[in-house]
């Protein structure tokens, strides 16, 4: 029997099932179809949109991307056509595909983000939602959401609310004390799932002309760089709460995916390794089956299983 059909890569993330744990992250996948003649999307796990927020936004100045040692920095600016477009005019595409498409949400406001779901509630081919509560909250005086547990008990309650159709996917800050106490306030509030995590704030200079390499000054920091811290922060977020976890944060090998899942993620998010190659979820999910059939495994959730023979 051939490794593809020995392994069973499906994994349940709450009520969903996916055909395997590999997801292409939001923010560096588009709308999904600007990769469809690239990849072949039915054979992912599922991707998350680009952030849609309640109105269209421009996004920030160029440059917005700017590759740094084991690692890129951007500042896109959350540019996305805005929710009505996108319910209009991509949505209606994205339907033929046989894969989980996951609508990642922001807002400004606590009413952005139930606006944002409200909309994509009455249309067909989503299969969730993701909550980007990094944002600052501007009721609040720029007080990020993602970094107080009062604030994110507060907007995960109202996205649960108002995504009474589909499960509610939360995805954390790495800026927090304690993201133990973070993720338990989101799963006490309604989240079905975690996502950890964000990038990092972080920022290149070019010491000729002292500006810095972004239109903006600052930027997110991703890719290699950050795995190990965020491989931490997983594994933290896993011990804390009873519900799946997604781990996302310098997937770019087999290797990558194998230590998130080893640690407590039942899925991962591809996201930085989409911009040097395009194909790097379709590649991981071919890789990932082999690589559990040489090592005698036949589900994702043996890894789990076999770290935590090794060190309880």
């Amino acid at each position: 029997m051939s490794s593809a059909g020995a392994v069973d890569l499906s994994v349940k993330i709450g009520a969903l099932r996916l055909r395997n744990p590999i997801l292409a992250a939001s923010g560096t996948f588009g709308y999904g179809l600007e990769f469809a003649h690239l990849v072949d999307l039915n054979s992912l796990g599922g991707f998350v949109t680009k952030g849609l927020s309640r109105e269209p936004i421009e996004g920030a100045p160029a440059p917005r991307l700017f590759p740094t040692p084991s690692g890129m920095l951007n500042a896109v600016g959350l540019q996305n056509v805005g929710v009505r477009a996108f319910v209009a005019e991509k949505l209606p595409v994205l339907r033929k595909f046989d894969t989980a498409v996951i609508a990642n949400v922001f807002g400004y406001t606590l009413e952005d983000y139930v606006e944002v779901i409200r909309a994509l509630e009455d249309a067909d081919g989503l299969a969730g939602y993701e909550l980007n509560i990094s944002c600052p909250n501007v009721k609040k005086g720029g007080m990020q959401f993602g970094s107080d547990p009062a604030c994110v008990a507060e907007v995960v309650s109202a996205g649960r609310q108002a995504a009474s159709k589909r499960p509610l996917w939360v995805k954390l800050s790495p800026l927090v004390t304690d993201i133990g106490l973070i993720a338990r306030a989101a799963e006490e509030a309604g989240a079905d799932a975690l996502t950890v995590a964000n990038t990092y704030p972080a920022m290149a200079i070019n010491s000729r002309s002292w500006k810095s390499h972004l239109g903006n000054q600052t930027g997110g920091l991703s890719g290699p760089a950050i795995k190990p811290i965020t491989l931490k922060l997983v594994w933290e977020t896993r011990k804390a709460v009873k519900i799946p976890v997604l781990g996302l944060g310098g997937v770019e090998t087999v290797e990558d995916v194998l230590e998130y899942l080893a640690v407590g993620a039942s899925a991962v998010q591809v996201g930085t390794a989409s911009f040097a190659d395009p194909r790097a979820s379709q590649r991981l999910v071919d890789g990932l089956s082999k690589s559990l059939f040489e090592r005698k495994m036949f589900t994702v959730n043996e890894i789990r299983d076999r770290f935590l023979a090794e060190n309880g």
